[in-house]
C-alpha cells in the first residue's frame, strides 16, 4: 500500500503571503525596492553560564555530589578510630562515654538527568515561492529555526535555577518540612521588596534590587559556595532600573561598575548582573512546550511537569553559580536541508536532544516580589 504520508498537505511557508495568509504573491515585487527586516537576537545567556557534559550514548548521566567534613580538636591519648563525626560536627548517634569523635562520615549521593526528547524546528520553502522571490530567505530561515531551539533551552535553564532555589529537600535526602535537611545545601526565594519598608504593591526600586542581590551573596557565602562564576539575570525591566538607578548600581563618578553611557551594571556585592528576555511570568500552564509530555526531567516534582506548568507570578529573576544546574547532551544543536523532490521544494530542520536539572540547591536562589 502507498504511504498515505505522501498525499497528505503539509503548512508551507509561503514566501509571498502577509502573516502566512491572504494572496500567496502578495509581497512578490517586479523590481527590489526594500530590505528585509528580521528579528533583533535576543541574548541567550545562560548555556555557557552552568555545567554540561556530552554523552555518546544512552538516556541519563550520572553526577557525583559529595557532602563536607568537620574537624575536632584531639585531646591526648584518644583513639581517633570509632564513631563517625557528620558533617554539622555531630555524632552518627548518641554519645556514650569512651566514643571515638574524629573520623568523618562524608555523604555521598548522585543526580540524575535524563535527555529529553528530540526538540525540533523546522520549515519548508516551496520551488516556485523561491524562484519568484527577489531575496534570499534561506539563511535567514535556518537562523531563525536554530535560535528558537537555542531559546528554548535558555528558558528551560532559567526555570530550571527557579526548581533549585524552590527545593525542600537537599541533595541527600534531607526534606526542611521534616527538620532534617542540612540548610546549607539548600537554596532560597529572595524577597526584592523588603528595603526600606515592605511596598503592599509588591513593586520595587533599583535600591531593593541592590539590597536582594546583597542578600544572595550572603548566602551563597553561608553556604560555602564558590565565589567564582555567580550571576544574577533579570528581565530587561529590572535591569534598566539598575542602569537608571544614580549610585545605587552604577558608579556614576567612576564608572567602575559600569555606567549609565553604556548601559551596563558590571557587578553587585561580587555577582555579575546580566538580562534576558526569557526570566519567566505569570500562572502555571500546562500547554506551553516547555510542560510537554516528552520532557523526562520533572524539575519541580509535584509542582510541575517538564519545565513548566507551575507559577512564576512573583518571579523578578534568579541567582545562581555555574555549579548549580547541569546540562546533559546527547545530539547538540545542528542543522540539516534536503530537496524534496515529491513536493518540490526544500525541507529545512533545526534539533537537537538535551536534558536538564538540578546539580546544587545551594547554589540556586529565586529573587520574587512577595
Amino acid at each position: 500500500m502507498a504511504d498515505q504520508n505522501f498525499m497528505n498537505p503539509i503548512d508551507v511557508s509561503r514566501l509571498g503571503q502577509i502573516n502566512a495568509t491572504g494572496d500567496a504573491n502578495a509581497m512578490f515585487l517586479k523590481v527590489f525596492s526594500g530590505e528585509v527586516l528580521q528579528t533583533f537576537e535576543e541574548a541567550n545567556v545562560m548555556m555557557p553560564l552552568h555545567t554540561v557534559r556530552t554523552i555518546a550514548s544512552g538516556k541519563t548521566a550520572q553526577f557525583p555530589v559529595m557532602g563536607t567534613a568537620a574537624a575536632k580538636y584531639h585531646s591526648a591519648g584518644e583513639s581517633i578510630m570509632g564513631s563517625f563525626v557528620d558533617a554539622t560536627g555531630g555524632t552518627d548517634g548518641t554519645a556514650e562515654a569512651g566514643e571515638g569523635k574524629y573520623l568523618n562520615r562524608i555523604k555521598h549521593a548522585e543526580r540524575t538527568i535524563s535527555i529529553d526528547g528530540t526538540l525540533v524546528s523546522s520549515a519548508f520553502i516551496a520551488d516556485i515561492d523561491e524562484a519568484k522571490n527577489h531575496y534570499d530567505v534561506r539563511a535567514a530561515y535556518t537562523t531563525q529555526i536554530g535560535r528558537e531551539l537555542a531559546y528554548h533551552s535558555d528558558r528551560a535553564l532559567i526555570r530550571t535555577v527557579i526548581a533549585g532555589a524552590r527545593r525542600v529537600d537537599d541533595r541527600f535526602g534531607g526534606t526542611a518540612t521534616g527538620g532534617t535537611a542540612d540548610p546549607r545545601f539548600l537554596g532560597a526565594t529572595i524577597d526584592a521588596t523588603t528595603f526600606e519598608g515592605d511596598d503592599p504593591t509588591n513593586t520595587y526600586t533599583a535600591k531593593e534590587l541592590v539590597n536582594a542581590i546583597v542578600q544572595v551573596a550572603q548566602k551563597m557565602d553561608e553556604k560555602n559556595v564558590p565565589a567564582e562564576g555567580r550571576y544574577v539575570i533579570f528581565n530587561p525591566a529590572e535591569y534598566y532600573k539598575l542602569v537608571g538607578s544614580g549610585n545605587d548600581a552604577i558608579n556614576t563618578d567612576f564608572g567602575g561598575m559600569g555606567s549609565i553611557a553604556t548601559g551596563e551594571v558590571a557587578q553587585v556585592a561580587g555577582i555579575r548582573i546580566m538580562k534576558s528576555n526569557h526570566i519567566p511570568s505569570g500562572a502555571a500552564s500546562a500547554t506551553e512546550e516547555l510542560a510537554s509530555s516528552s520532557i523526562q526531567n520533572d524539575i519541580f516534582g509535584a509542582n510541575g511537569v517538564g519545565y513548566g506548568n507551575t507559577s512564576f507570578a512573583n518571579t523578578a529573576g534568579i541567582a545562581f553559580q555555574t555549579e548549580g544546574v547541569g546540562t546533559v547532551k546527547l545530539l547538540d544543536l545542528g542543522l540539516e536541508s534536503e530537496y524534496q523532490l515529491d513536493r518540490l521544494g526544500t525541507l529545512m530542520v533545526a534539533k537537537y536532544a538535551m536534558g536538564h536539572g538540578v546539580l546544587r540547591e545551594e547554589c540556586c536562589y529565586e529573587i520574587v516580589t512577595a
